[in-house]
């Protein structure tokens, strides 16, 4: 009798026990929002939802829409993007904003390369970008500036890495209505094909960058 009590009191222990680490660890089951693992120079892509976003996609065959790069303000990662103005976003905010709430991150492949010197070069020239207005029509000047423009003339001034060759607007494919649609609203009747243009997609597709995390 006093061994088959034992024995219940040591399963009764037992379960009490197991039950406390399962609803421990159904407590601690929710989305992270740790991004500490972002370094300054990490080029971040995701995808906007709306006819803009997807007439990107469809003209770059790629499933990335936006893209900014990862750099320190006032001691914290933030995603710097050109998104309206040119602003620093903070990481948890600018994920909400994406579809899916997903993104990529990709780094440098010889990320040794970025340091100190290279990090003050890019706050100086996130100073001279910051605050500039969305350019919708694409332009390769700095009065306005679009999202892979300026990833691609930070790594362009702060290390002196073309991350991708621009290509001229004509390059990619506009036959589908949508982007059709988006061009004419943009420019009219008078397409600037022979505009040089980065995408979020040669960004991706860069030899130079390599997935961290999705």
């Amino acid at each position: 009798m006093k061994k088959l009590l034992l024995l219940l009191s040591v399963l009764i222990t037992v379960s009490f026990i197991w039950l406390g680490f399962d609803d421990g660890g159904k407590k601690k089951v929710k989305t992270s929002t740790d991004y500490s693992w972002l370094k300054e120079g990490d080029v971040v892509f995701q995808d906007f939802e709306g006819d803009f976003g997807e007439a990107i996609k469809l003209a770059t065959k790629s499933n990335y829409s936006h893209c900014g790069m990862i750099l320190k303000k006032d001691g914290k990662l933030m995603v710097y993007e050109a998104v309206g103005p040119v602003k620093y976003t903070p990481v948890d905010e600018w994920v909400k904003h994406g579809s899916k709430k997903s993104f990529v991150a990709k780094r440098l492949t010889d990320s040794e390369k970025i340091g100190t010197e290279v990090i003050k070069n890019w706050n100086e020239k996130a100073d001279k970008y910051s605050g500039k207005a969305y350019d919708h029509v694409f332009g390769w000047t700095d009065e306005k500036i679009y999202c892979s423009e300026l990833v691609w003339k930070m790594y362009k001034n702060g290390l002196n890495i073309e991350l991708s060759k621009p290509k001229k607007l004509k390059e990619f494919d506009l036959s589908h209505p949508l982007v059709k649609q988006q061009l004419e609203m943009r420019y009219g009747k008078d397409v600037p094909y022979e505009e040089s243009v980065v995408s979020p997609q040669d960004l991706f597709e860069s030899k130079l960058l390599i997935e961290v995390k999705k």
